[in-house]
Parts: structure tokens; C-alpha cells; sequence
């Protein structure tokens, strides 16, 4: 008999600030706990410079919130207690977790370092109703780690994850198919999981206020304002409709990737293009440097209010060329991006194989062959004579938002940056995520 579907979404509460204050008790028993004053974890205290990563609850009673300016928060707050942000240890407690989790289930999908999906569905038999072993897992979690979650209980990953930002912290909610007319669609179209401020604005512009207006809107309306795609989907979200399984992300040695926190946020195609391209530079040339090909190009992108969002798509063959990584990279965030101003953009190319086994395409153009050869022989030079020795048009202007080889410090060989530890000109000034050594997540 088949298993009814069930879903557990864990969401550890104020992570960076919690597991920051967990390890300054474990390594000092009489130090503060930063969780009880108004604190924050995220920029430079003395330069004023950064943004808030985290926030304890005290903090979150002046107003100050997650993501905005550090030098904002302190006029909210002027006793605001900063800390730097130790990524390492985030890690370790991410790491601490996810084993603590695997207790319950194989079938977990980490969705970034402080949350996760469970497929509970063939499991919960061993452990007890849903409500009370959801309980156990965030009281196990309290008592063995040293902080606090919030649980999701649903059918779906959607619902589990609407259900874990009900009220915090530590608690556990259940939002199954018969709870949405009462729990969700009462709640602003705002807190639909993949609606952005620009999406926000466009809905509430045609009446639509609550995400029960969405769910009872007939979505052909909604198509030429949204996008065929993204419609479609906001509109079965509204509906409590997710069919995507719990699975497992990509293993860390199995892509290749490079993200961008941007030095502005990017609400114009144009813009975002070009940041794509930067990132589709070196992420080309590490496939072509490990003599690699891939067959799955992903774009990932975050707004300025943290959502994040990706979007997949497999190529007609598979490739190293950072020209067909880019045209399809492009074409995605033009599918699913509602131009949300963002603040990283990320580009991973996956399912890879050794190019030495690939197959021969009946398709290609004499263009595309010559630009194959084109690109192996700027790799070769950029090598010998440095990075910065050949670079596109596009990115000589001084005040590109980004450099012309995103992370080309992480990313590219010694040698090719041999000229580059020297300094650049015109280069943008975020800071980079480097998604095969690690970052926020792990693939």
C-alpha cells in the first residue's frame, strides 16, 4: 500500500546568531549568550560597513531586520552588539545537524546550510504520529546542539516550508491540504513562498492581496502580467500544489560553480547579463581546464530581501563552452526572473563526465567549432601572460558592476594570475561564493 506523502521542513531559528552564541558557550560556559541581548552577526562593528546576517529576538524588537545596511541597524539600535560572521563554524553546526537528522530519514534534501527537507513518508511508522516525532526531533535538537528550530509539518515541500515561518521560535506547525483555507490563504500575498517584491507589486495592483485571492484568481489572467511559467507556478503554490520531491542536491565533487554577492542591487536584464557572463568566464574555464563537459546549466539568484531562487535546465548536448554556458544561463533568468532587485547571481553547471568520452554532435556548426578553438586558445594565453591579458568589450567600461572573470582569484590557475595578485582596474567590488569549495550551501 503506498505511503500517504509527508514532509518535515526544519528551519533553525536565526541561525548565524544562534550557532555563533552556541559556540562562544561551549568554548567560554560563563561568556554572554547573544541570543538574550539585542545582537546581530554580519559586517564590521568599527567601520560601519556591511549588512546584518542575523539578529536576535531583543534586536528584532528595535526594528532591525535581517539584510539591511549594518550602519542602519545601529541608529535603530545604538547598543546593537555586532560580531563578525565565523563561516567555518556555521559549518560545523550545519554539518552537526544534517547527521542528527539522517537519524530520522535517508531521504533528506539540505536546502541551504540552516534548513532541510525530510521525506518522513516511509519512515515515520518507526518513530510515532507526525506532531509528537516532530516535537522529539526539535527538542533532540535543543538538548544535543544547543539551539533552537521550527518544523514544518505537510505533504508537500511548499506547505512544510509556509508552515515552519509561522510563529517562532522553537515550534513546530502542521499545514496539511484541510489547514490552507484556514492558516494560509487568510495570509498577504507577500509571504507566498517565490513571490518577490516586483511580483507583490503586479498582483496588489490588480486586487490581488491575499494569497487566497491568488489561489482563487483564474491564472489566464494572471499570464500576461507574470509570465506564462512563473504564473503557473505562483498560482499552484497559492493552491498548496508542489509536486517537486524531496532530493538530494548535487554532490560537492559532481559541479562547477560560481556565484556573486553584487556591489549594488540589479533590478535591468542588461545588468544581470553581464554579471552572468562574468561568472559563465570562469566557470568555462575550470570545465575546460579539468578536461571536463557538462550537461545541466543551473542560474541561481537572491533579492535583496534573501529569497532565493533556481532555476535548471539540461542542454541539447553537453559542453564546456562558456558561450553556450552563457546563452542558456540567460535564457533562464529571463524565464523565471520577475525583476526583484537582486544581490547575488549564481551560475553552476553540473551532471558532469570527462570530455574524452563524449559524444560527437551531428549538429554543430562550423561557427560553433571555431568558437570552441577560439576559447581554448584565450584560456592558453590568459595562462601564460595572466587573466586580465584578454578581456570582452563588455566589460571595459570603469564602472562595471562586476570583473570580466568573476572569482578569477578562487577559480583560475596560478599561473593565469600571475599578473592579477597585482590589482585591476574597473572590477566590480562584491564578494564571491565559491559553490564547489563552499559557501552558504554545498552541491
Amino acid at each position: 500500500m503506498a505511503q500517504s506523502p509527508l514532509v518535515f521542513h526544519i528551519d533553525v531559528n536565526s541561525a548565524f546568531l544562534s550557532w555563533e552564541s552556541v559556540y562562544r558557550l561551549t568554548e567560554d560556559p560563563e561568556a554572554l549568550d547573544l541570543r538574550t541581548i539585542p545582537s546581530a552577526v554580519g559586517g564590521d562593528a568599527a567601520s560601519r560597513h556591511g549588512i546584518v546576517l542575523a539578529k536576535s529576538t531583543p534586536a528584532k524588537k528595535y526594528g532591525v531586520t535581517t539584510g539591511e545596511p549594518l550602519v542602519q541597524a545601529l541608529r535603530k539600535c545604538p547598543g546593537l552588539c555586532v560580531v563578525p560572521s565565523r563561516f567555518d563554524v556555521y559549518i560545523h553546526y550545519s554539518t552537526l545537524l544534517m547527521n542528527l537528522l539522517s537519524d530520522y530519514t535517508p531521504d533528506i534534501e539540505k536546502f541551504s546550510i540552516d534548513e532541510a527537507f525530510l521525506d518522513m513518508s516511509s519512515t515515520i511508522h518507526l518513530f510515532g504520529d507526525p506532531w509528537t516525532t516532530a516535537n522529539q526531533i526539535r527538542e533532540r535538537i535543543c538538548r544535543e546542539l544547543g539551539f533552537t528550530v521550527n518544523i514544518g509539518i505537510s505533504p508537500n515541500k511548499l506547505l512544510a516550508k509556509m508552515a515552519s515561518d509561522f510563529r517562532k521560535p522553537d515550534m513546530c506547525h502542521t499545514l496539511f491540504l484541510d489547514e490552507i483555507p484556514e492558516k494560509m490563504w487568510p495570509l498577504p500575498i507577500r509571504e507566498l513562498f517565490f513571490v518577490g517584491r516586483s511580483a507583490q507589486n503586479k498582483l496588489e495592483g490588480i486586487g490581488i492581496h491575499t494569497i487566497g485571492q491568488l489561489a482563487a484568481c483564474n491564472v489566464e489572467l494572471l499570464k500576461p502580467i507574470l509570465g506564462e511559467k512563473y504564473a503557473i507556478q505562483i498560482h499552484d503554490y497559492a493552491c498548496g500544489i508542489d509536486p517537486s520531491p524531496v532530493a538530494e542536491r548535487e554532490p560537492i565533487n559532481k559541479g562547477y560553480g560560481n556565484s556573486t554577492t553584487l556591489s549594488r542591487d540589479v533590478d535591468d536584464l542588461d545588468t544581470a547579463f553581464t554579471v552572468l557572463l562574468s561568472l559563465c568566464e570562469t566557470v568555462g574555464a575550470r570545465l575546460r581546464a579539468d578536461h571536463v563537459i557538462c550537461d545541466c546549466v543551473c542560474v541561481e539568484i537572491k533579492d535583496w530581501d534573501f529569497h532565493v531562487q533556481s532555476h535548471q535546465t539540461t542542454l541539447n548536448s553537453p559542453t564546456d563552452s562558456t558561450t553556450v554556458l552563457y546563452e542558456n544561463a540567460c535564457r533562464l533568468l529571463k524565464e523565471f526572473w520577475d525583476r526583484t532587485p537582486l544581490r547575488l547571481i549564481g551560475v553552476r553547471a553540473t551532471k558532469i563526465s570527462d570530455d574524452e568520452f563524449s559524444q560527437i554532435s551531428l549538429f554543430e556548426s562550423e561557427q560553433s567549432r571555431k568558437m570552441k578553438e577560439m576559447e581554448k586558445a584565450v584560456d592558453q594565453i590568459r595562462s601564460k601572460f595572466g587573466t586580465d591579458i584578454i578581456k570582452r568589450a563588455s566589460f571595459l567600461k570603469k564602472d562595471s558592476i562586476v570583473d570580466h572573470a568573476a572569482s578569477k582569484q578562487k577559480h583560475l590557475s596560478h599561473s593565469a594570475l600571475k599578473e592579477d595578485e597585482k590589482g585591476t582596474e574597473g572590477g566590480g567590488s562584491g564578494k564571491v561564493r565559491d559553490y564547489k569549495r563552499g559557501g552558504n550551501e554545498t552541491y
